[in-house]
């Protein structure tokens, strides 16, 4: 079940060895913003091959550090089995998951978000990673992308640097140490499988502060304030004001961040998915904390000072 799949693709699934079987079956997988996914069934096996798309380099993905994470996160129990991996081909072969994929109405199940908070933990646990992740610096890599290749940026964008700042400032002063974190869970990367719970999908993994992940999720899935404020409280095991702020900051960060990122798959995708209002959705978000009168009341509590 092979011939409707273009050469390109059939020589870059034909590049690893485990999947060459001429008795394979092979259904492209939907979903996936950044590259192409099939399973790939060679007997009783199954695989997801993943094939890496050509804005990698644009979106700041780093394939090998991608690779080596996704091997620390499936030793915790939290990822799939690392199958194999090619780095010319850009193909990365993991444990097909059965389960259910979650959607953000999912993650906002309050007996989710704690169970969230645990797999993070689960996953925060992991072997330290090989590279570390830090939005601040890649929404300024993101921003010169932008810039040098022309692309058009939302309006009122660049007047929020200076809160930006503000932001980068009191999180870096107060930083927690950083741990192993995915930094892309939106409701799409985790898989509910028999009552647990699977991350997928490490292109940005990396070392992080756990409060970017919280805040990244609470983002992703439009989690109420009072959902962040569970999550938050779940994951650290106590119920902390400093820890809720730096959290809701990330959050912000993270719409701010990735705002770019839609930018660039705007011009930079092949796929028909209109990432420009999926842009705005971000920054719209974004800007309406960066512009409130409540930011610096968040700024001076996540320096530490009482509410």
């Amino acid at each position: 079940m092979t011939t409707h799949l273009d050469a390109g693709v059939l020589g870059r699934l034909n590049s690893s060895p485990v999947l060459t079987d001429p008795n394979r079956t092979i259904k492209p997988l939907t979903g996936g913003l950044t590259n192409q996914n099939f399973l790939v069934s060679v007997g009783a096996r199954r695989y997801v091959a993943r094939l890496a798309g050509q804005s990698s380099e644009l979106l700041a993905i780093d394939r090998q550090a991608e690779y080596r994470n996704s091997l620390s996160a499936a030793d915790t129990g939290i990822a799939p089995s690392v199958i194999d991996f090619q780095p010319e081909t850009g193909v990365l072969v993991v444990d097909f998951l059965t389960g259910r994929t979650l959607g953000e109405a999912d993650v906002r199940n309050a007996q989710m978000v704690d169970r969230i908070a645990d797999a993070c933990r689960t996953l925060h646990g992991a072997a330290r990673f090989v590279s570390d992740f830090d939005m601040f610096a890649l929404q300024q890599r993101y921003l010169d992308t932008v810039r040098g290749l022309g692309l058009r940026l939302p309006d009122r964008y660049l007047d929020f640097m200076p809160q930006v700042a503000e932001l980068r400032s009191v999180l870096t002063i107060t930083a927690a140490q950083t741990v192993p974190c995915h930094n892309d869970l939106l409701a799409e990367n985790v898989i509910e499988d028999a009552g647990r719970l699977w991350f997928i999908d490490f292109e940005y993994s990396g070392n992080n502060d756990p409060c970017f992940e919280l805040g990244n999720i609470a983002s992703e899935s439009h989690l109420p304030p009072e959902a962040l404020v569970a999550l938050t409280d779940r994951y650290f095991g106590r119920h902390d004001p400093m820890l809720i702020a730096r959290t809701q900051l990330q959050s912000v960060m993270s719409q701010y961040g990735w705002t770019l990122w839609g930018v660039i798959q705007q011009a930079a995708s092949g796929l028909e998915v209109d990432f420009w209002s999926w842009s705005m959705d971000k920054f719209e978000r974004a800007a309406s904390t960066l512009s409130s009168s409540t930011l610096p009341r968040l700024i001076r509590i996540a320096g530490g000072e009482d509410p």
